[in-house]
């Protein structure tokens, strides 16, 4: 059984050494301002601006910073070093382009990529609920200013893409076939995937039911969870937190829309994206809160990016997403021939230590005691970043970012 060490690393994350021995501080990775640039016509504007640091650069900001803090100490009257000009950056041009791919699943997934169309190794990022492809805005254009093509869909039953009406048809079978007809459609034998929320459950499958198609995993926020064959997921959440719990409230078809349309799509998409509390989520009966209280958003999510969210949750409603949750226990049911199979892709799993699934019972000592290690043996590492909620990629973009590129370049 591997030794995990738990030790302090940059941007103050946590990283489990998984080789057995002394845990390890990781070099630290790219820098970045966000100023204020356009994606393209379908989303709204922003700016970004990425410092790559050399070890030179990073001795000068040192020495500045030792001068400047000390300098604070210094009368009005002194002379204050004069800040350093900020540096010119790739990123900034990338661009990010739109098109409409038809599968041979019969779906027609809206895709949006950014990067090389061609000879460069293809990331495929995969969002969860209630997100979409724009989760991934910052990523994308990190990935293509490292010579990546960064390829997000919306995901079957989200944004631009096509929603089919029946929950039966979000099986994990079902979308894993939408990803590998993807695959194929882009002229790759195999991709690094990167998945966050659902989009790591649907990963997760697509590395345990076809592992030939996946070069690496990089997951975020949610764990892989081996088959049980004792229970059903939805009857075993049930008996956990009680019917008022979230997934177990939508199972239900059409009540959680109408408590959904009675507060509001930007109303609901604040709660989700405002929650924080490290534990479950409940939707009482009685109703979640009223349209007219007050959520602040985090600082990570501005008022233009709300409102892209929900232009396109006014368009579809949220039953695409709703759908996943209502085929969990197909899923399982389909997945049986899979009970105890391992997952063999090279894997990387990133989670803050705020997320409410990182406090799940029993889910720690499954990530940290070599249960997850026993299920993934090409877990290279485990990344818990402190004082980080659930919506990873978006509070901590840049980070997570150069989290992402360290893992694949390995794979070059």
């Amino acid at each position: 059984m591997p030794l995990f060490r738990v030790d302090q690393g940059a941007y103050g994350t946590m990283r489990a050494s998984l080789n057995g021995g002394e845990g390890r501080m990781l070099a630290p990775t790219p820098l970045s301002i966000v100023t204020s640039p356009s994606i393209d016509t379908t989303a709204p504007r922003y700016h970004q601006r990425n410092l790559q640091c050399s070890p030179s650069m990073i001795r000068t900001c040192l020495h500045e910073l030792c001068i400047s803090f000390c300098s604070c100490l210094l009368p009005p009257s002194s002379p204050r070093p004069a800040p350093s000009p900020p540096m010119a950056s790739d990123e900034s041009s990338v661009t990010i382009t739109h098109r409409t791919v038809e599968l041979n699943t019969g779906v027609h997934l809206h895709v949006a990529e950014a990067g090389p169309a061609s000879g460069a190794p293809t990331v495929l990022l995969l969002h969860g609920f209630p997100e979409l492809w724009y989760t991934w805005r910052h990523q994308m254009r990190a990935l293509a200013a490292a010579g990546y093509r960064a390829v997000a869909p919306d995901m079957r039953g989200y944004g631009g893409s096509d929603a089919p009406p029946s929950s039966e048809q979000y099986t994990a079978l079902h979308v894993v076939g939408d990803l590998v007809a993807l695959i194929d459609s882009l002229g790759e034998k195999q991709v690094f995937v990167v998945a966050h929320d659902w989009g790591a459950i649907i990963a997760w499958n697509l590395c345990l039911l076809r592992p030939d198609r996946v070069k690496a995993l990089v997951a975020l926020s949610v764990v892989f969870t081996p088959r049980s064959p004792a229970r059903r997921p939805v009857d075993g959440l049930k008996g956990l937190y009680g019917d008022e719990y979230y997934i177990c409230r939508i199972q239900e078809h059409g009540a959680i829309e109408a408590e959904f349309a009675r507060l509001g799509t930007e109303q609901v998409l604040r709660k989700f994206f405002a929650y924080r509390t490290p534990g479950p989520l409940f939707i009482p009966y009685s109703g979640w809160g009223s349209p007219d209280d007050e959520v602040p958003l985090p600082s990570w999510i501005t008022e233009e990016d709300i409102k892209y969210y929900t232009t396109q949750f006014d368009k579809t409603g949220f039953t695409g997403g709703l759908n996943y949750y209502r085929a969990l226990n197909e899923t399982w049911e389909l997945t049986s021939p899979w009970t105890g199979a391992e997952i063999k892709v090279p894997t990387k799993f990133v989670v803050g230590d705020l997320d409410l699934t990182y406090h799940t019972p029993g889910i720690q000592d499954f990530i940290h005691k070599g249960g997850l290690k026993k299920f993934v043996p090409l877990l290279d590492e485990v990344v818990v970043m402190k004082d980080v909620g659930h919506f990873i990629n978006e509070e901590k973009p840049e980070e997570v970012g150069a989290l992402i590129i360290s893992f694949i370049q390995k794979f070059k």
